[in-house]
């Protein structure tokens, strides 16, 4: 892969986790309980984006993701996270 390539690809993943954030999953005030997340997919990758609390992970391994996912909304299930 060349460097072009290489920052084409970087450039699709950042626009893609951008676009996902700016779903309409938005709050005037409090969030949900547990926290909104959802895996996004871009090739052999995944991120976990939550719509509450705008983390993501960045792209990693499909399970992975799908650890992170269900440990975030644990984690945010009494509210307790931000």
């Amino acid at each position: 892969m060349t460097a072009g390539e290489s920052a084409a690809r970087a450039t699709v993943a950042a626009n893609t986790l951008a676009a996902a954030h700016r779903r309409d999953h938005h709050h005037t005030s409090e969030c949900c309980v547990p926290h909104c997340v959802e895996t996004v997919h871009l090739g052999g990758k995944a991120a976990m984006v939550c719509h509450d609390c705008g983390t993501d992970s960045g792209f990693l391994d499909n399970r992975a993701v799908a650890v992170l996912c269900r440990e975030h909304a644990e984690e945010t299930r009494e509210g307790s996270a931000a």
